[in-house]
């Protein structure tokens, strides 16, 4: 079996740039904003019947993948509780524990980073600001009673943050699994 981190964390925190770094240590990535980007999407948030098509389709594949023995992250935002407890419970019946990585980033920083978006790619959907202080607003941060916890500083480099997230995956039992199609595991370069 493979293994998962969630990323976790409202627009513009520095998920996908973690996430995009973790994809180049071996990981694949899946990512929510990237598959309506690859689907002709460019306005967030999503038409309703797009957003279950492409959960679907993304859930489908992490199962697929997962029981290849590949090592996952879902680039998605997993802004509530009731989302990544549904993630965890999908993945349970595979004898899978998910690791959430919170990409923690104050509020004036994600706003900046919104502002600053132009649309160019799948990981650059523009934001009114209004949105992304909602998404900010309600975003429910993880505590540690959900599962095993990785906080990271959103305005750290990669490099620091993939240390401290090795530091704790390395620590969980069940979660580290050789991912066999990558030959990559935590802690390798």
């Amino acid at each position: 079996m493979g293994w998962v981190l969630l990323m976790c964390g409202p627009a513009g925190s520095g998920k996908s740039t973690l996430a995009r770094a973790l994809e180049e240590r071996g990981l694949v990535r899946l990512s929510f904003d990237q598959t309506a980007w690859d689907r002709g999407l460019r306005a967030m948030p999503l038409p309703d019947q797009a957003h279950r098509e492409i959960e679907s389709h993304l859930r489908e594949r992490l199962l697929t993948l997962v029981r290849s023995g590949d090592a996952v992250v879902l680039d998605f935002s997993f802004w509530s509780r009731r989302m990544r407890a549904d993630y965890r419970a999908l993945l349970r019946p595979l004898g899978v524990e998910p690791v959430t990585i919170h990409v923690a980033t104050d509020r004036a920083t994600v706003l900046q980073r919104v502002r600053g978006r132009v649309t160019g790619h799948g990981d650059d959907f523009r934001l009114s600001e209004h949105l992304a202080a909602s998404y900010f607003d309600h975003f429910e941060a993880p505590t540690p009673d959900e599962g095993p916890l990785v906080v990271t500083a959103g305005d750290h480099p990669p490099e620091r943050q993939l240390a401290a997230i090795e530091e704790v995956i390395g620590r969980v039992p069940g979660s580290v699994r050789r991912a066999s199609a990558r030959g990559v595991a935590p802690g390798e370069p």
